[in-house]
């Protein structure tokens, strides 16, 4: 972290605490030359108030205090703990967007490229399909008003293409190929917001279902995707929860519930002024006797961590992959007049053996906490189990006997690091800045026509492999300023090839399409299937006692 960014992180705290200087400077001379008295109440539930009273009534010039509550709230929440937080009424519904399964707009994905919005799939079924848009297309006009140039950015957009169901908006289209500017009237309607990615077979009979988040419809998602996988002779799950942050606490509940037998403590929660509630499965599951794997890694987090701990702690399947994010804390949404809503933590969460999820935190240190993931890398975590040190004093056993560890997150029954086979700084370098993404998004674009000829994932794979896709990638880099490195690129060839053949993939199909292809090369789920094939998933009581080191 910078150190300007460290300055300005103190920069409210600093203002604030001036503030207050001066109005006990202002009240001291008052009082000593005037005689008058201002009636403040010294006590920790009216200084606020007061303090805002006080601005509003003496400050020398005219303050809106509106605005600095609104920039008050965020940081008042923020010395209590890293989850808790302070929404803005403008803020809202985008917040809960994604949790909802649904939003308002025009039913297009879209990459904003020199300026312009380029669409880059159209949702089937959806307002913009039925009149007629399509990929590739370029937005650059909104209700009769141009729209290209430093106005474009992703809030902007969405500003102008979201809006409510049944409501107008009127785009001006360029299409490659047509000399005119195109018009089309889109009427807004709701638009799915899948939280399971993709499901497919991995092999004859282990089935994979991806979840991005667990939302209000991630639950009927889930039972689609394994009854569908079930009728293609699925008679194993791999569940992918890898980069999964969370969501509602009910829906992920209502997934595990499906893999317990009845009575199974699942989580629970507890505070300090939240007595403890248990959430049990109730019998019901129709798939308490199919073999499952959970893969995560350290972006898995809260949710993705409750139905980890459960089926880890309830010895009922194996987690396979990287130690979890560590966020345990619940959220309760309080909602204000204006429209504005608060999440304030009020409980944490623990697994069925006792452990709490929540990784340790300092108060008022957030940009600390989250600075934890990069740390764990530099560490080593991410590439050696040994560099992962356990706390021996939170010692916890599972329903067999096996022993887990508390401390924070969710720490996998087989540990696979991440391959590293193949990294150079050049590698690194394409990645971070992430040119690799606006390469796929051109080459998809100029060669639109052909790519659309490939209906799968595999046919779509074999054709790129062909054309010398990692060379055509190395000159583009040049364009944005990545030297070229021919031993570099020999090195990384092959994940220079699966990135930028992904990438494409992922715009010339779906996210989907990218996710199997990134998956036929990924050593925890090929780690997966190695047990699920062998009939090791369900955990095994341990033969002799297991020692703490």
């Amino acid at each position: 972290m910078s150190d300007n960014n460290k300055t300005s992180r103190f920069i409210p705290v600093i203002i604030a605490v001036s503030i207050v200087v001066g109005i006990l400077i202002g009240t001291f001379y008052a009082n000593h030359f005037s005689g008058n008295r201002l009636s403040i109440i010294n006590t920790s539930s009216n200084k606020l108030n007061d303090l805002l009273r006080i601005i509003d009534d003496k400050y020398v010039d005219s303050v809106s205090m509106g605005d600095l509550v609104e920039k008050a709230m965020p940081q008042i929440l923020a010395e209590l703990d890293p989850h808790s937080m302070y929404i803005s009424a403008k803020d809202v519904e985008a917040s809960n967007a994604d949790l909802k399964g649904h939003f308002s707009g025009i039913g297009v994905s879209f990459t904003i490229q020199k300026d312009t919005i380029c669409i880059n799939s159209v949702i089937q079924g959806g307002p913009s399909e039925k009149v007629g848009l399509m990929p590739g297309d370029r937005i650059i006009a909104v209700d009769d008003s141009a729209f290209v140039g430093k106005v474009v950015t992703n809030e902007n957009a969405m500003k102008k293409l979201k809006g409510e169901k049944g409501s107008v908006v009127k785009l001006g289209i360029y299409r490659p190929g047509v000399k005119e500017t195109l018009d089309f009237t889109v009427v807004r309607g709701d638009i799915p917001v899948e939280s399971v990615d993709t499901y497919y077979m991995l092999t004859d009979k282990i089935g994979y279902i991806k979840i991005n988040k667990f939302a209000e419809t991630t639950y009927a998602e889930v039972m689609i995707g394994i009854a569908t996988l079930q009728q293609q002779g699925s008679e194993g799950l791999v569940i992918d929860l890898r980069g999964n942050t969370g969501g509602y606490l009910g829906s992920a509940v209502n997934i595990i519930n499906e893999f317990l037998p009845r009575n199974s403590l699942i989580v629970y929660t507890e505070g300090r002024k939240s007595p403890r509630e248990e959430f049990r499965s109730d019998g019901r599951g129709t798939n308490q006797k199919t073999p499952i794997v959970l893969l995560t890694d350290e972006i898995s987090a809260s949710a993705s961590e409750i139905f980890s701990g459960a089926i880890q702690d309830n010895d009922r399947g194996l987690i396979i992959g990287r130690r979890t994010f560590g966020k345990g804390l619940v959220q309760q949404p309080i909602d204000f007049r204006d429209g504005s809503s608060m999440r304030l933590t009020v409980a944490r969460y623990y697994t069925p053996s006792g452990r709490c999820i929540q990784k340790p935190y300092v108060r008022g240190e957030g940009a600390e906490y989250e600075y934890d993931i990069v740390n764990r890398f530099n560490h080593g975590e991410f590439f050696s189990e040994d560099s992962i040190k356990q706390n021996t004093e939170e010692v916890y056993h599972t329903s067999l006997g096996r022993t887990v560890y508390g401390g924070g997150g969710i720490m996998p029954d087989i540990f696979v690091p991440q391959d590293t086979t193949g990294y150079t700084s050049y590698y690194m370098t394409c990645v971070n800045r992430g040119v690799y993404i606006e390469f796929g998004f051109q080459y998809t674009d100029k060669n639109r026509q052909k790519l659309e000829e490939f209906k799968d994932q595999a046919s779509l794979v074999a054709y790129l492999k062909r054309q010398n896709l990692v060379d055509k990638f190395a000159r583009f880099a040049e364009t944005r300023g990545i030297k070229r490195r021919n031993l570099m690129i020999r090195k990384s060839y092959p994940l220079l090839e699966k990135l930028v053949i992904g990438s494409v993939v992922n715009y010339a199909l779906d996210f989907g399409d990218y996710v199997q292809y990134i998956n036929e090369s990924d050593p925890t789920v090929a780690k997966a299937v190695e047990v699920l094939e062998k009939g090791e998933s369900f955990p095994k009581a341990p033969q002799t006692e297991e020692k703490s080191e």
